[in-house]
């Protein structure tokens, strides 16, 4: 099969007709057998919102970060080059191979990890928590448990970083990724963290596409 956006969304849909919504991640990164470009929503280069976030910050050394779901590990790596200890994690381990394979003597730690049941230690164990583009191709409840288990990440006077698509609330909810409403992306405040920057717009690509931009912060122990 070939990886391409409407083979993705079938691909999505037998797996989630099997009962097993996130399988088919597995199968999308193994069938690219290692070439990075098969992987078509791959920019393979950092997300320029979180560089100018992250080129704005100090004393960065030897905090603790972590990317959601990194997928090649571009921004794994952009992070870690700012000073972050970092941690990467993806379901799929043929994803963690490929970053591996792109960046061998990185100081990353590449891991195969689910989101849904990640090593206790994890738990608040974050300065830093990235999430970009993950909650978008899940479906149903799960979006609503990676919200949780997202925030459950950022440790005391951390923060999380999410970047999205975007729509309008009320918009067709039958398309393939499904981008996040503002509602939605407010379970972070729900989940007891705090907006404390976010931006809205679109971006280059022809026609735009919306997007979220939003930072989150927990506050820090009395």
């Amino acid at each position: 099969m070939k990886n391409s956006k409407p083979a993705t969304q079938n691909l999505a849909k037998t797996y989630a007709d099997r009962g097993d919504p996130n399988g088919w991640f597995e199968e999308f990164y193994a069938q690219a057998e290692g070439d990075i470009h098969k992987v078509y929503w791959a920019d393979l280069k950092s997300n320029p919102l979180l560089l100018g976030w992250v080129s704005n910050r100090t004393n960065l050394s030897g905090k603790k970060a972590i990317t959601i779901g990194c997928g090649l590990g571009d921004d794994a790596e952009a992070l870690a080059q700012h000073g972050y200890q970092v941690t990467a994690f993806d379901i799929s381990s043929s994803a963690i191979a490929m970053c591996q394979q792109r960046y061998p003597d990185s100081s990353v730690e590449y891991l195969v990890a689910d989101l849904f049941n990640v090593p206790v230690k994890w738990e608040k164990g974050f300065d830093l928590v990235y999430e970009c583009n993950t909650i978008q191709i899940l479906n149903g409840p799960s979006r609503t448990q990676a919200v949780k288990a997202i925030s459950d990440l950022v440790a005391p006077g951390g923060e999380v970083l999410v970047s999205c698509r975007s729509r309008e609330t009320g918009d067709p909810t039958d398309t393939f990724p499904l981008a996040l409403d503002r509602d939605e992306i407010d379970g972070f405040k729900r989940a007891g963290l705090s907006e404390t920057h976010f931006k809205a717009y679109d971006d280059d690509q022809e026609p735009p596409v919306p997007h979220f931009f939003a930072v989150y912060g927990r506050p820090s122990r009395i």
